[in-house]
């Protein structure tokens, strides 16, 4: 896979990650929850979000050939 193919895969995990948690965002206030719960939904929501985008990205730099070696 070239860098352009992984800068390509990128855009396109990052778009379907972006759906998702508009999806999830749009969703949640129909969960009757108390302010403080739905606070901490939404915070480990966004957390769990870049994590994941992170680990995409080092998956998809490692297989264009740039490794990270601190991940490794």
């Amino acid at each position: 896979m070239s860098l352009i193919g992984a800068l390509i895969a990128l855009i396109v995990a990052c778009i379907i990650i972006g759906v998702l948690f508009w999806a999830i965002q749009q969703l949640l206030p129909l969960i009757p929850l108390g302010e403080p719960f739905a606070t901490i939904v939404r915070v480990l929501l966004v957390l769990l979000g870049v994590i994941f985008v992170i680990w995409i990205l080092l998956q998809i730099l490692g297989m264009a050939g740039v490794h990270v070696p601190i991940f490794h």
